[in-house]
C-alpha cells in the first residue's frame, strides 16, 4: 500500500502520542512495561528501529512505484511498434514482382551469354564481348537496385524485431509488485502483450526471411555477373594485347566451326535492341536535354532566318547562309555533332542512330548547293558508312559476313582511290574532306588485308573505322562551318538584343567559333574512331586508374580526378557567367527610340547573378573535389593578412562593386556624367566598371573610384536634360511679336515636351542685343542636340520672314584731336 512520506510521519507522531497518553492515565500494565524499560536508551533504540523499518518500507514502495511507471510505458511502446510492425509487414515489397525481375535479368543473361559464354565458336570478337559487357553492366545496376531495395527492408524488419526484444528484456518488467491483486493485475497484462506479440513476431520472421532468401538469390546473381565480367575483361586484355593475333583461317580456307548466319543475325539483333532499351532507359534525362537543346537551337536559327528574310539578305545559293536554309535540320545536325558526348560509353546502335540521322540532316541540307558529282560522293561515303555500321552491329563472325566486308572494303578502296585522282578538289566546300577519304583508302586496305589471313577482329574494326572516319570528319567540318555562319550572320545583323536571340549580345561574343571548340571537336573525332579499337580501351583503362588513384599530401587525400573536377567546375562556372555577361547590353547600339524603350533592362542584375553563379560553382568544386573546409579556412586567413598588408584597394574596389549591384546608383546602359566626363554605361565588373564616352573611347573607371566620385545619373531622372537657347535680337525689334513667335517654333516641334512647358523670357539689354533666352525639356536627352540645331534653323527663317534682326556686336571708335593737329593735317 503507498503511503506518502508525510503520512508515515504523521502515524509515528500519533504512535508516540498514544504510548505518553497510556502513561498519564496510570495504567498498570503500561507502568509496568515502561518501567521495564523506563530508560531513554531503550525507547530511542525502539524508535530508531521503527524509523530503519519505516525507511525500508518507504524506498521499496518508492522502487515498486518507479518500476509500475516504466512497465506502462513500456506496454505502451510495445503496442505501438506493434502497430507500426502490422502497418510495414502489410505495406510490404513485391516479392513476386522482385522474383519476376529477377527472372528476367537471369533470361537477359542468358541472351547476352549467347557468343561468349555458349555457342562461343573458333574465337571471340571483339563486338561481341562489348556488347555483352554492356548488357551485364545494366543488369548489374538493376539488380544492386533491387538488392539494396531489400537491404532496406531487411533493415526495417530487423529492426522492429530488436525493437520488440529490446523493450521485452528491460529490467523493470521482472519487478513484480508485492500485493497479491496488483501482482494478478499485471501477470494478466504480460499474457496479454504476450499473446498480442506472437503473431507479430511470427509475421516479422517470415517476413524477414522471404527477403532474405530473395537477398540470398539477388546477391548470387550479382555475384555470377560480376565473375562474367571479369571474364570479359580477361579476354579483352588479351585482345588488345595480341590485337594482329589471327583468330581464323584464310578467307579461302574451310572453316573450323559454323553457325548458321540467320542465328547470328537473330542474336545480334537481339542483343542490339537490349542494349539500346537498357541505355535509353538509365538516360533518359540526357535524351530529353538533348531534345531540348535541339528546340532553342532551332528557334535561334529560324529567327535569325526570319531578320534575313524581313530584311531581303538572303541569297539565292545561300553561300555563307547555309545553317539558315532550314533550322531545323541545321539545330538537328549541330546539337547531336556537338552533345553526343554527353552520353557516357554508348552502345553502338545509340551511336549509329544519332550518326545516320546526322547524315539524313546534312544530305537534305546539301541538296542544290553544292556540286553533283561532290553530292554523289558524300552519298557513296554515306551507303559505304550504313553498310559497314550494319556489318558491325554483327556480333559474331561468319564466312558470308568475312566476304562482304572484303567486298566492300575493296569497292571503298577503289572509289577513294578514284576520287583522289579525279583531282576536283577545288570544287570542294572543306578541303580537309580529301585528306579523310585518303585515310580511309589506307584504313580499308589494312581492312581487306587482315581480312584475308584471318585477323578478324583488327580488319573488322579498319573496316567500321575507315567509312566512319569521312562521315565523321565531313559532319564536324560543317558543324564548325555552320557555327561560324551562324555567329558571322548575328554579329552583322543584329547589334541589339532581342528575346528571340536569347538577349545574346554577338558584338561580345564575336564572329568565330572559339579555338577551343576546334580542338574537341578534333579530340571527339579520335575517340569515335578509336573507340572501335580494343587498344583503345585497353590503353584508357591505366590512364583512368591512373587520374583515380588516391594520392595524400600531409592529412589531404585527393586524386587528379578530383583536381580536374574541381577546375572543371570552375571553369563551367566562369564560362556560365560570362554567357551571363552578354545579356548586359550596350545602349548606343540601340537601332530606334521605339526598340530603347521597350528594350529589356537586363544588365542591372548581371552582377549579382555573376556573382551568385561563381559563389556556388565554388562551393560546388570544393564538395565535390573532397576539399576539406578546414582548409579554407587557413586560406581565408592567408587572404585576411594579405589584405591587411597590400590588396586594399583591390577590396575597396571589389566591395564597391558589391555596393554598387546592390544599391543600384547605376546600371548597364545609364547615362552618366562622370567628374565632366559624359557617356553610357556599358558593363559593371567585379573590380572595375566601363563607361563609354560620347567620343566612343571605353574609360575604365576603378568601382571605388566612381562610388567616390560626382556621379550624376541622367537615366534615373527619365532621361531628360533641360536646354537653354540664347538668342539676341536688335534693339528696335517688336519684342512682343518676337515672343509669339518663338513660341509658335516651339509648340510645332514634336520633339519638345509640352510639359513642362517651354519658357520664353528676356534676359537682359546686351551690348549691341537683347538676349531673349528659351528653356525647354525634350522628350530624350538624346534628341537634345538634334533638336537644338533644328530650333535654330527654323528660328532663323522666322526671323529672316518677319525682318527680325539678329545684331552682331558693333563697336564705333571716336578719335578725339586738337584743331593744332587737324591743321597741320
Amino acid at each position: 500500500m503507498n503511503l506518502p512520506i508525510l503520512f508515515r510521519i504523521f502515524l509515528l507522531a500519533f504512535l508516540c502520542g498514544l504510548s505518553a497518553y497510556s502513561f498519564a492515565q496510570g495504567n498498570d500494565h503500561t507502568k509496568a512495561s515502561i518501567r521495564k524499560d523506563s530508560t531513554a536508551k531503550g525507547f530511542v533504540a525502539r524508535m530508531q528501529e521503527f524509523a530503519k523499518q519505516s525507511a525500508t518500507r518507504s524506498r521499496a514502495e518508492f522502487e515498486s512505484d518507479k518500476a509500475l511507471a516504466v512497465q506502462v510505458k513500456i506496454f505502451e511502446e510495445v503496442r505501438l511498434t506493434m502497430q507500426n510492425a502490422k502497418s510495414y509487414i502489410k505495406s510490404g515489397l513485391d516479392t513476386m514482382a522482385l522474383k519476376e525481375t529477377l527472372k528476367e535479368i537471369r533470361d537477359d543473361y542468358k541472351v547476352a551469354a549467347d557468343g561468349v559464354f555458349v555457342h562461343k565458336g573458333t574465337a571471340q570478337t571483339y563486338r561481341n564481348l562489348t556488347a555483352t559487357k554492356k548488357i551485364i553492366n545494366e543488369l548489374i545496376g538493376e539488380a544492386r537496385e533491387k538488392k539494396n531495395r531489400l537491404d532496406a527492408r531487411q533493415k526495417d524488419l530487423n529492426g522492429y524485431r530488436f525493437r520488440l526484444d529490446s523493450l521485452l528484456t528491460t529490467a523493470e518488467l521482472f519487478k513484480f509488485p508485492k500485493d497479491s491483486l496488483e501482482l494478478m493485475d499485471y501477470l494478466h497484462s504480460l499474457v496479454t502483450v504476450a499473446k498480442e506479440i506472437e503473431p507479430v513476431d511470427t509475421g516479422l520472421k517470415l517476413a524477414s526471411r522471404n527477403v532474405q532468401l530473395l537477398l540470398n538469390d539477388y546477391n548470387s546473381e550479382i555475384n555470377q555477373l560480376k565473375l562474367s565480367i571479369d571474364e570479359i575483361e580477361r579476354d579483352e586484355q588479351k585482345m588488345a594485347v595480341a590485337t594482329l593475333q589471327r583468330e581464323f583461317p584464310n578467307i579461302g580456307d574451310k572453316p573450323g566451326y559454323y553457325r548458321p548466319f540467320e542465328q547470328i543475325l537473330s542474336f545480334s539483333r537481339i542483343k542490339g535492341i537490349l542494349t539500346l532499351e537498357f541505355y535509353t532507359l538509365n538516360n533518359i534525362g540526357k535524351l530529353l536535354s538533348l531534345f531540348g537543346l535541339t528546340v532553342l537551337s532551332f528557334i535561334y536559327l529560324r529567327s535569325l532566318k526570319h531578320i534575313y528574310t524581313a530584311k531581303r539578305l538572303l541569297t539565292k545559293d545561300y553561300e555563307g547562309q547555309l545553317v539558315i536554309r532550314y533550322p531545323l535540320l541545321s539545330a538537328l545536325l549541330l546539337v547531336i555533332s556537338i552533345f553526343q558526348f554527353i552520353f557516357i560509353s554508348p552502345p553502338f546502335i545509340l551511336n549509329f542512330i544519332f550518326w545516320i540521322i546526322s547524315c539524313i540532316c546534312l544530305t537534305l541540307i546539301f541538296r542544290g548547293y553544292i556540286t553533283r558529282y561532290w553530292m554523289s560522293v558524300w552519298l557513296l561515303m554515306v551507303v559505304f558508312f550504313f553498310l559497314a555500321a550494319v556489318d558491325n552491329m554483327v556480333l559474331q563472325a561468319s564466312r558470308i559476313e568475312r566476304w562482304f566486308m572484303f567486298l566492300v572494303s575493296i569497292l571503298g578502296i577503289l572509289s577513294g582511290i578514284v576520287i583522289l585522282f579525279q583531282k576536283r578538289h577545288h570544287e570542294l566546300k572543306e578541303k580537309w574532306i580529301a585528306y579523310s577519304i585518303a585515310f580511309m583508302v589506307i584504313l580499308e586496305l589494312g581492312a581487306a588485308g587482315m581480312n584475308i589471313f584471318g585477323r578478324y577482329n583488327v580488319s573488322k574494326t579498319l573496316f567500321i573505322g575507315g567509312f566512319l572516319n569521312v562521315v565523321v570528319a565531313i559532319l564536324f567540318l560543317w558543324v564548325v562551318r555552320f557555327i561560324n555562319e551562324g555567329l558571322v550572320l548575328a554579329f552583322d545583323v543584329y547589334t541589339v538584343q532581342d528575346k528571340k536571340l536569347f538577349y545574346l549580345n554577338f558584338g561580345r561574343v564575336g564572329a568565330r567559333a572559339p579555338f577551343l571548340l576546334y580542338v574537341f571537336l578534333v579530340l571527339g573525332w579520335i575517340i569515335l574512331v578509336g573507340h572501335n579499337f580494343p587498344l583503345f580501351e585497353y590503353l584508357s583503362q591505366p590512364l583512368l586508374g591512373f587520374l583515380s588513384k588516391s594520392r595524400t599530401i600531409g592529412d589531404y587525400s585527393f586524386s587528379i580526378n578530383s583536381l580536374f573536377l574541381f577546375f572543371a567546375i570552375m571553369t563551367i562556372s566562369v564560362i556560365v557567367s560570362k554567357v551571363v555577361s552578354f545579356f548586359a547590353s550596350d545602349e548606343h547600339l540601340t537601332m530606334s527610340k521605339d526598340k530603347a524603350q521597350k528594350k529589356q533592362r537586363l544588365g542591372s542584375w548581371v552582377l549579382l547573378v555573376r556573382i551568385f553563379i561563381l559563389s556556388t560553382g565554388l562551393f560546388l568544386a570544393i564538395a565535390a573535389s573532397g576539399i576539406p573546409m578546414d582548409r579554407i579556412t587557413i586560406i581565408i586567413g592567408a587572404l585576411g593578412v594579405g589584405i591587411g598588408f597590400g590588396l586594399q584597394t583591390l577590396v575597396n574596389n571589389l566591395v564597391s562593386g558589391l555596393i554598387i549591384a546592390f544599391e543600384k546608383p547605376v546600371n548597364v546602359g545609364d547615362i552618366v556624367d562622370v567628374d565632366g566626363q559624359g557617356g553610357t554605361m556599358k558593363s559593371i565588373g567585379f573590380r572595375s566598371s566601363v563607361i563609354t564616352t560620347w567620343d566612343g573611347a571605353d574609360l575604365v573607371m576603378p568601382n571605388g573610384d566612381l562610388l567616390n566620385s560626382h556621379l550624376m545619373n541622367w537615366t534615373l531622372a527619365g532621361n531628360r536634360k533641360r536646354v537653354a537657347l540664347v538668342i539676341g535680337v536688335a534693339y528696335d525689334t517688336d519684342l512682343e511679336k518676337c515672343r509669339q513667335l518663338l513660341r509658335e517654333i516651339l509648340e510645332a516641334e514634336e520633339r519638345i515636351s509640352k510639359t513642362p512647358a517651354p519658357v520664353v523670357q528676356f534676359e537682359q539689354f546686351g551690348a549691341s542685343s537683347i538676349d531673349i533666352k528659351i528653356y525647354f525639356w525634350t522628350k530624350h536627352m538624346s534628341e537634345n542636340n538634334p533638336t537644338r540645331s533644328d530650333l535654330l534653323i527654323s528660328i532663323n527663317q522666322a526671323f529672316k520672314a518677319n525682318q527680325i534682326q539678329v545684331p552682331f556686336p558693333q563697336q564705333e571708335v571716336y578719335l578725339h584731336t586738337d584743331k593744332k593737329d587737324d591743321k597741320e593735317i
